[in-house]
């Protein structure tokens, strides 16, 4: 057997060792965020013990990365991209500036050259694109105006940051560290634009018509495994050609695979398909910058990095919030904006990486950095959380229903009290939902999708878009007047979340669940349900009936109606997505 095996070891560390600092972080009601950069730490360089692979980890959290931003270009259209330019563009050049400014201050202050001033400020001003995406899918806003326009900002720090990394080894020489050659700013800036041109050209109009063709007729076999397989190879595949051809980012290049594929039938299924490997390689991102932090930095530099967290944290911030309310957006929007900014990550890296290599960035500016980075990402869920908090605070205060929205949702008005919540509106979901309205009995729907949401309200059916397990979401349902909850979603572990957020706004409601397992329907009464339904034992059930009526139909020979007893429809049995 070989010992030597660098990948496993680091996968096995790096996975065993955030779940359980994460469950630790959980317990002590801190964002698990804090406990996979914990983990990253232990098995780094820089304390005793496990040492994981170096290189390995972030080539590791970089799928993680690629698989989020194909799962934001899936619940993105080109429209979408368009109809936040006017913000995003000019919003993220000056706040860009406005960091790189406050970085060159700080480098001045100790005493650095502008080269590196320029390097530290252009590294302060990238968002992550993980923490950045966490932190709005958990508050269901990516598919909201603030959600979009704070996509539309990544891509344009993506992109400016692609640019930055070919256009600092030609400034070298200028700037005061090695001169790379003999190349020429203009022509690099060039040939750079065009590139990225050149990808954006060749997936609207060859990807747009490939990418959903070669899709549907993966779907077409029939086979999950094969539709899962094509999944991860369009992501991958796509963002990788985007950066060894055409030079732009992993990111963005997944981006635009999942944008293309958007207006396919198939998106939603896609991304579902994508969500556990999504999930579990973006925990190795946290992992990674934790194993390239070392923790004597506080230490040697306590003032310098103080000024590193308050240019992230409030620098960023407060010019990111100004731009948007100047722009004559909401305080809600701004704030919003402004929180998720509040961080930096992988470009940041990247860039000091290449600054220590051209000679314009002194080392202690890569830990500085990645100080930076550690502490701002541990600040930016507790932020959030105080911005929630803010948030109830003043609808708590004003009395008023504000809608997260400028513009309520269509469709029949939501019921207030006496009504049934329904949780997921697809191939079960659909059906319960439909006898239930047939039934006279007022209902609300909570589904993620926004198409099958549309469906119901055709139907007539009051419909919420969004992730039923976001306490906010069941408080805009009413759940704590609702006389019933029916979970008909297939992700257990999900539902189990949903049930006990339902059981604490509301004790008395009456909860049914959707199970596969004996296991399944322990854990969901384990959770609060009063009952769980099995479609496999239901379907058997109706199966035993249908025998039995049609051996009854059989033994009364001529005498029976010419066409035999229809089986009931028991519903779906399998783990299609509700």
């Amino acid at each position: 057997m070989p010992h030597h095996t660098p990948l496993i070891m680091t996968l096995v560390s790096a996975f065993v060792l955030a779940y359980v600092a994460g469950m630790i972080a959980q317990r002590l009601r801190i964002p698990p965020i804090v406990g996979y950069l914990v983990a990253g730490i232990v098995v780094g360089p820089f304390t005793p013990g496990i040492v994981a692979d170096q290189a390995l980890a972030p080539e590791l959290s970089e799928i993680g990365v690629i698989l989020l931003m194909f799962g934001v270009g899936l619940h993105f259209s080109l429209a979408d991209l368009l109809s936040v330019k006017a913000i995003a563009l000019p919003g993220a050049a000056t706040q860009i500036a406005i960091a790189t400014l406050l970085g060159m201050l700080l480098a001045w202050a100790m005493g650095w050259s502008l080269g590196a001033g320029i390097v530290l400020g252009i590294a302060l001003s990238t968002a992550s694109t993980v923490v950045l995406l966490r932190s709005l899918e958990e508050r269901n806003l990516l598919e909201t105006q603030r959600g979009r326009i704070a996509i539309g900002w990544l891509i344009v720090e993506d992109l400016a940051m692609v640019l930055a990394l070919v256009l600092l080894p030609a400034l070298a020489g200028l700037l005061g560290g090695t001169a790379h050659g003999d190349a020429n700013v203009y022509l690099t800036l060039a040939i750079t634009l065009a590139k990225v041109a050149a990808f954006v050209a060749s997936m609207l109009i060859v990807g747009r018509r490939a990418i959903p063709w070669l899709l549907e007729r993966t779907a077409a076999t029939g086979s999950r495994e094969l539709f899962t397989l094509a999944v991860l190879a369009l992501a991958l595949g796509v963002a990788y050609v985007a950066a060894m051809l055409f030079g732009v980012s992993f990111a963005l290049g997944a981006f635009f695979a999942g944008m293309v594929l958007n207006e396919s039938k198939l998106s939603h299924q896609a991304a579902q398909d994508s969500l556990p490997f999504r999930d579990a390689f973006a925990v190795l991102f946290f992992v990674s910058v934790g194993m390239l932090f070392d923790p004597s930095i506080l230490v040697r530099e306590p003032l310098p990095v103080l000024g590193v967290v308050a240019i992230v944290l409030v620098g960023k911030s407060i010019g990111a919030f100004a731009i948007v309310r100047a722009f004559g957006r909401p305080t809600e929007v701004a704030l919003t904006i402004s929180t998720s900014l509040a961080q930096i990550g992988e470009f940041s890296f990247i860039l000091a990486g290449l600054g220590i290599e051209l000679g314009l960035l002194p080392k202690d500016g890569r830990d500085l950095i990645l100080a930076g980075a550690i502490l701002s990402i541990c600040a930016n869920p507790l932020l959030f959380a105080a911005l929630d908090r803010w948030f109830a605070r003043r609808d708590a205060a004003t009395a008023a229903a504000m809608p997260v929205e400028p513009d309520p949702p269509p469709g029949p008005p939501m019921p207030d009290r006496d009504h049934v919540i329904l949780v997921g509106f697809g191939r079960v979901g659909s059906l319960v939902g439909q006898r239930l309205h047939e039934a006279g009995v007022a209902l609300a729907l909570i589904e993620p999708d926004p198409d099958a949401a549309e469906l119901a309200r055709k139907q007539g059916i009051p419909s919420l878009v969004g992730n039923a397990a976001a306490v906010d979401k069941l408080a805009a349902v009413h759940v704590a007047d609702a006389r019933a909850l029916v979970v008909a979603i297939p992700q257990v572990l999900e539902a189990g979340q949903i049930i006990r957020h339902a059981r604490e706004a509301n004790p008395r409601i009456a909860v049914l669940a959707r199970a596969h397992s004996d296991e399944e329907m322990a854990y969901l009464l384990g959770a609060g349900a009063d009952a769980a339904v099995m479609g496999e034992r239901e379907i058997a059930r109706s199966m035993c009936e249908s025998v039995d009526s049609l051996t009854r139909w059989f033994e009364r020979g001529a005498n029976a109606p010419n066409t035999p007893p229809m089986a009931r429809d028991a519903g779906p049995g399998d783990d299609t997505p509700a």
